[in-house]
């Protein structure tokens, strides 16, 4: 029997609308679906029903002061100050009992954008991790990331490797991630960067895992470790290799193209859904009162 989690987990592909300011020569920010169906407002309509503070945890940033400002302004302009900032370097600092103490008393928390590799290797087995992992399961409790700090929180996570033009053996390097999300494997920055190509290589050295591709200012709600909803702006892509029939993954030789026979892929945008233990997409995913 599937046990489900009392909390939830909500990944981002990227570059989330922050509500910034229209600049000369930059795109014009849609200001009311950043206040109304924005990515960041869901974070924190979800954080506030789970009671308590958001930490912004900027381990993944060369740059975290930074990001980590550019964060509590953008939760200003949605009026909401209670945004805390845990600029933590490494595994030291993971184990700084005010850190610990923190994150035992947050609604949630969010892993900033960077390089998903900072974050398995400052975090994994850790107390600070075991306190999230435990908390996500026993309480309604928010685990947040975006780009890097979603991909982190797959089992299996891509690391490193780009594909371009067809599909050949060998472009991505994979590493254990944090594994919040142990069926799925996160992918961020998906169309922009040209991304399908070695979402395809993992799930078909991976399937019995669930490939998601994220695109940007788009993300996913997770809810009981099995219903996803997607929310945002662009479009999430579903690989599943569960039936996938043949696949010479194995065979190829680094550098030699790949062939997959069988592969289901699904695009969904925001309101759709999918059960990920059921397979099944859901075209409008159902709301009880209150309970988004």
């Amino acid at each position: 029997m599937h046990y489900a989690p009392k909390g939830k987990l909500i990944a981002v592909g990227g570059n989330e609308n922050k509500g910034s300011l229209y600049l000369p020569g930059m795109p014009e920010v849609d200001h009311a679906g950043f206040l109304e169906f924005g990515i960041l407002k869901r974070i924190l309509r979800e954080v506030i029903s789970a009671g308590g503070r958001l930490e912004v945890i900027t381990t993944a940033s060369e740059i975290p002061r930074e990001v980590g400002s550019n964060y509590v302004r953008a939760f200003q302009k949605l009026d909401y100050p209670n945004v805390g900032l845990m600029h933590i370097r490494n595994r030291k600092d993971a184990s700084n009992p005010e850190f610990l103490q923190r994150i035992k008393s947050a609604g949630g928390v969010l892993f900033s954008g960077g390089d998903q590799l900072r974050l398995s290797t400052t975090f994994s087995d850790t107390r600070f991790r075991e306190i999230l992992l435990k908390r996500y399961h026993e309480e309604h409790f928010v685990i947040a990331g975006t780009s890097a700090g979603a991909m982190a929180m797959s089992a299996v996570m891509v690391a490193r490797g780009e594909i371009k033009g067809y599909l050949t053996k060998g472009g991505v390097q994979l590493a254990p991630g944090l594994a919040f999300a142990e069926r799925l494997i996160i992918d961020t920055h998906f169309v922009n960067r040209g991304r399908f190509g070695r979402l395809v290589e993992v799930v078909a050295a991976h399937p019995g895992c669930l490939g998601i591709g994220l695109g940007e200012d788009t993300g996913m709600v997770i809810a009981e470790g099995n219903r996803i909803e997607i929310i945002g702006s662009g479009a999430v892509m579903l690989v599943d290799g569960s039936d996938i029939s043949h696949s010479n993954v194995v065979a190829a030789q680094t550098g030699q193209p790949l062939s997959v026979e069988n592969l289901k892929v699904h695009v969904l945008t925001r309101g759709n859904g999918y059960l990920v233990e059921e397979k099944k997409f859901l075209p409008t995913v159902y709301v009880a009162a209150g309970r988004r």
